[in-house]
């Protein structure tokens, strides 16, 4: 969610402060009414890649998202499939009515292996499993099947950073309430604000919250325990994710442990 404007503090963007001089690609440089897909991150993603690697530089690839990370390190090639807005528009409004858990298991029946991995909250993924079905008459799985065929286009190491999870939760839960204190809430205001059209950065974990608040769904208690709880949650699922992996080198983040983790890493990378 970092590519997108305006989406500084419910993203976490690094300022200028913290980047310290070195160049950062790929940040700020999405409006946040705009549709961008897993195969405009890789195609993206590579050519900021090759630009690094021809200055004789390593670069280091930050994120979160498993899928994103498995298009570039795997060669997966995600077809660029466009969406019907009138459909998309009746799934929209179906989840409103009759419930997202609705669409879930409409999307399960087509594509269970794909659902095993997405959450039942997960209102854009689930949407995109029914919008992909419609569109190629193929699941999504399938697709991911064939697309894995290509090979690995580049050398590289994994490596997940892990922590006691009790000490996780915690830093998810203040580094929320920071959110809060620096102005999430007027963040969200703007954005809505300067947007006519519902932004799709509105879907991210933190803003589609704070846009309940916004419009009266629930109290500002309530959205900042729901976002504490929603992000608990991901980072479940991305440490879930990443477990699967057999060649990740997983390094332990305790306490005053940074420069150990430098260390590790540059060791393994030699």
């Amino acid at each position: 969610m970092q590519i997108y404007k305006e989406l500084d503090i419910g993203s976490a963007k690094p300022t200028r402060e913290e980047m310290q001089g070195i160049k950062h690609y790929m940040l700020d440089f999405v409006e946040p009414n705009e549709r961008y897909s897993v195969a405009d991150y890789k195609k993206q993603a590579i050519a900021c890649i090759n630009e690094i690697l021809a200055k004789g530089k390593t670069p280091i690839v930050i994120g979160g998202t498993g899928l994103y990370i498995n298009s570039l390190i795997y060669g997966i090639d995600y077809l660029d499939i466009g969406f019907d807005e009138e459909y998309r528009k009746e799934l929209e409004q179906r989840a409103e009515v009759e419930g997202l858990e609705v669409l879930y298991n409409e999307a399960k029946k087509i594509d269970l292996s794909a659902m095993e991995k997405i959450s039942i909250n997960d209102r854009k993924r689930i949407i995109r499993v029914l919008e992909i079905y419609k569109q190629t008459g193929k699941t999504k799985t399938e697709i991911d099947i064939k697309s894995r065929e290509n090979e690995l286009p580049f050398d590289y190491k994994l490596f997940i950073i892990n922590m006691d999870r009790e000490v996780l939760y915690e830093r998810i839960n203040k580094r929320v309430d920071i959110m809060i204190e620096q102005g999430l809430i007027e963040e969200v205001k703007n954005i809505l604000k300067k947007y006519k059209k519902y932004p799709t950065a509105m879907q991210a974990l933190g803003y589609k919250e704070t846009k309940e608040y916004l419009d009266g769904k629930i109290t500002k208690d309530e959205m900042i325990e729901k976002i504490k709880m929603e992000s608990r949650r991901y980072a479940k699922r991305q440490l879930t994710w990443f477990r699967k992996n057999k060649e990740a080198f997983w390094l332990d983040n305790t306490e005053g442990a940074k420069d150990k983790i430098i260390d590790e890493i540059l060791k393994l990378s030699a």
